[in-house]
């Protein structure tokens, strides 16, 4: 599935790109990580499985799914996912039982979009459900890691789907506090990574992040073709990209 969506993303976005303030020195905990995210896009699933897959591939990932999406989308139960149903007071119990179960293995690791629905990157406060603030009474060993997603279009035709990891914060020193403020404490981590991300996808310089897949560029089709040619009876290296043909058009404007 890592390699499927890595083929998927390099088809229908630009990129998927890592802050580089970001990046993940976790990895090495000796005990089990959950990883609580916000849910602004379908893209969601997709993005997390290749972090997942590129970031920590000597951990077990599990996630939290609709009940109803699972059954539509069964292939995501082979790969760690499991069925919650989100809304009853059963499915409450259901997510606490697998968790459990999941955080008693020290190599596991947990990814929950923790809005429970989808919401605009933008929207605060980002109302997080209370499930994931009982966790640390599961496992107080566990790590907690914030993890902002968002997404945005620069100057290719796909998107930029950008990620960012915040400070992780021991189960143990969440499990001090009362739970009304433990949830605070996680919402405010995962609001402040939001924002610092936000300010990184609005600068739209690539140099702040980490490239872990990259997409086809240009347009495709006879317009490319036809720039390709151009290259070719001019002598210059075709580069279908966006920003390089801007570049050469302001190079040739220049010349006299």
């Amino acid at each position: 599935m890592v390699g499927y969506f890595d083929r998927f993303l390099r088809r229908h976005m630009n990129a998927l790109r890592l802050a580089r303030w970001g990046v993940p020195r976790f990895a090495d905990h000796p005990g089990p990580i959950v990883v609580y995210c916000n849910h602004p896009a379908w893209w969601d699933a997709a993005v997390v499985i290749l972090l997942a897959g590129r970031l920590f591939p000597k951990r077990t990932s599990h996630a939290p799914f609709d009940a109803q999406m699972l059954e539509r989308y069964a292939i995501f139960s082979r790969i760690g996912a499991f069925a919650v149903d989100l809304d009853s007071a059963r499915g409450a119990a259901q997510f606490l039982k697998a968790s459990r179960n999941i955080l008693a293995r020290p190599e596991a690791m947990i990814w929950i979009t923790a809005q429970g629905r989808f919401a605009d990157v933008r929207a605060r406060p980002l109302d997080l459900r209370g499930g994931v603030a009982r966790l640390p009474e599961l496992a107080p060993d566990t790590l907690f890691v914030p993890l902002a997603l968002d997404y945005a279009f620069w100057e290719e035709r796909g998107a930029e789907a950008c990620a960012a990891f915040g400070a992780p914060v021991r189960g143990a020193d969440l499990l001090a506090l009362p739970r009304p403020e433990r949830l605070a404490r996680m919402e405010a981590a995962l609001t402040d990574t939001l924002d610092r991300l936000a300010a990184d996808v609005i600068a739209r310089d690539p140099a702040r992040f980490t490239a872990l897949v990259s997409g086809a560029k240009g347009v495709g089709g006879i317009y490319d073709l036809g720039r390709r040619l151009r290259a070719a009876l001019t002598g210059r290296r075709f580069d279908p990209a966006h920003r390089a043909g801007l570049d050469q058009a302001t190079e040739e404007d220049r010349l006299p």
